[in-house]
């Protein structure tokens, strides 16, 4: 029997493993055991959380604003999920200011590359929804009684700084319901004054945190401001006759 080829028998040959394939990794040391543990206590723990609502609460608000432009959403409901993020967002701002966790809200943004525009003007600058400043032209009600609540809503509002009554989280939804009932009343001329000044009061007070309050000073000219439109309301009212 004549043996096989050269080219044939190096074929049969079974294969060897690669060097090093099969064999068993040297033992892993004991420092790369370790667990590595992102949060170390419970303030640290909550220090994140808080971070992590404060950059959903603005990123939510973007998207919200979005769709409300779109057409996207209802006014009653954006109204109410707007307020309830405003509230949210107010409430997480001081919790991570109070930790001094970060400067500010904008400082917070710009530390996480965040683009939102819109939540910008509606978090940081007005703090009220977009259907309080421009409400839709009819809600249904009649004219008489959105005339009454506005006035009763001044009376209120003047009465609460005649009570010394300083506070941001006192003043701003006095302020914010007068605003409402005047963007309701269909005639009310775009330029009226009383609205253009209780505005800019909501951006000063937005500008503050809940805990804040007025100075002396203030309170007598936000006095001044709500009786003078308050008179021109009236004003306005009697033309119509």
């Amino acid at each position: 029997m004549q043996p096989p080829p050269y080219d044939a028998a190096i074929q049969q040959q079974p294969s060897k493993p690669p060097r090093g394939k099969y064999e068993s990794l040297s033992p892993t040391p004991a420092s790369m055991k370790q667990e590595i543990k992102l949060i170390n206590n419970a303030a640290e723990r909550r220090k994140y959380e808080d971070l992590a609502d404060l950059f959903s609460i603005i990123k939510a608000t973007e998207h919200l604003e979005i769709a409300f432009a779109r057409d996207a959403i209802s006014e009653d409901d954006y109204t109410a999920a707007c307020s309830k993020l405003i509230s949210q967002f107010k409430s997480t701002e001081a919790a991570v200011l109070a930790a001094k966790t970060v400067a500010d809200a904008r400082a917070f943004m710009t530390e996480y590359h965040m683009d939102c525009p819109r939540a910008v003007e509606r978090l940081l600058r007005l703090g009220v929804p977009s259907t309080v400043l421009n409400p839709s032209v009819d809600d249904g009600r009649g004219d008489a009684i959105k005339v009454a609540e506005t006035v009763q809503y001044f009376i209120t509002a003047m009465d609460g700084v005649r009570l010394e009554q300083r506070a941001v989280d006192e003043l701003q939804p006095m302020l914010t319901d007068i605003m409402t009932s005047l963007r309701r009343v269909q005639g009310l001329p775009a330029e009226f004054l009383g609205s253009k000044k209780l505005e800019e009061w909501l951006v000063t007070l937005n500008a503050m945190r809940a805990m804040d309050a007025i100075t002396e000073e203030q309170a007598r000219q936000l006095l001044f401001d709500l009786d003078q439109g308050y008179s021109s309301f009236h004003a306005w009212l009697k033309s119509l006759d």
